[in-house]
């Protein structure tokens, strides 16, 4: 069965998971962490918006009162995990995920960390070191959902806050994170709601060396938490969807076997 009748049948009766709803209007999201037990949890970072950027959001109208990091929370991920426990030996918390800050201790204990709207973030002192000793130690970074220039711009100042000197370097679809579980030999994805952009795929590598370790993943003019999220309304092309969905599983393969 090809994944996209299989991603298809899995993501139409999933459940919203640990109470959470789709549109949660609450302010206090780590009610629904779930306690560390040895299993593969997705954790994504929280952060403090950059103030002043305007931007569309489920928190109503634009502008202000946006949290950024939170979008396409907790659909997104949920869908991702079912379909990486049925198509992978990798078996993921189904009960729950957790949100977690940059200078958190708790974040060392989980090998992948996704960031959504790092078009957007800001981070303290303490969390950029934070940062930096999680993915010194081993930690993997997956950077998502930010489009244009000045979304570029704050991005690379942050990562360069957490990694001085760094150097995104742009992948193509032969760099071995792309053929991790499924051969992915095209890389053109189209942006779900933003007209006019294609994804882009930056690595971050130790040293800025292509021949050293990779300690992040840039989707840049892309928005894979869309995919997922919106798999179970029919919103969006099932073929991008499913690519989306083969991306996040080989990104998570990848990091938990590097």
């Amino acid at each position: 069965m090809r994944l996209g009748v299989l991603a298809l049948l899995l993501v139409l009766s999933i459940p919203d998971t640990a109470g959470a709803q789709r549109w949660y209007g609450g302010s206090d999201y780590t009610e629904f962490n779930v306690p560390y037990d040895g299993r593969f949890t997705f954790v994504r970072l929280s952060f403090t918006p950059m103030s002043g950027l305007g931007g569309w959001g489920r928190r109503g109208g634009r502008g202000g009162g946006q949290l950024y990091w939170d979008h396409d929370w907790p659909i997104a991920e949920t869908h991702l995990n079912k379909l990486l426990r049925e198509l992978t030996d990798v078996n993921p918390y189904m009960e729950g995920t957790n949100i977690l800050a940059a200078d958190d201790p708790e974040l060392t204990k989980y090998p992948i960390a996704y960031v959504s709207e790092p078009g957007h973030w800001t981070l303290t002192n303490a969390e950029a070191e934070g940062l930096r000793n999680y993915v010194l130690k081993g930690g993997f970074l997956i950077f998502d959902d930010f489009v244009g220039a000045r979304d570029w711009m704050i991005f690379e100042e942050g990562l360069r806050q957490v990694l001085p000197g760094v150097r995104p370097i742009q992948l193509d679809f032969t760099h071995e994170i792309f053929h991790s579980f499924f051969d992915i030999d095209s890389l053109e994805l189209a942006h779900p709601n933003s007209y006019g952009y294609f994804a882009e795929f930056w690595g971050v590598f130790e040293d800025n060396d292509p021949e050293k370790r990779l300690l992040a993943i840039v989707n840049y003019n892309a928005d894979i938490g869309d995919y997922w999220e919106y798999s179970d309304l029919g919103w969006l092309p099932i073929p991008l969807t499913n690519e989306a969905y083969k991306l996040g599983i080989n990104y998570i393969v990848y990091a938990m076997t590097h």
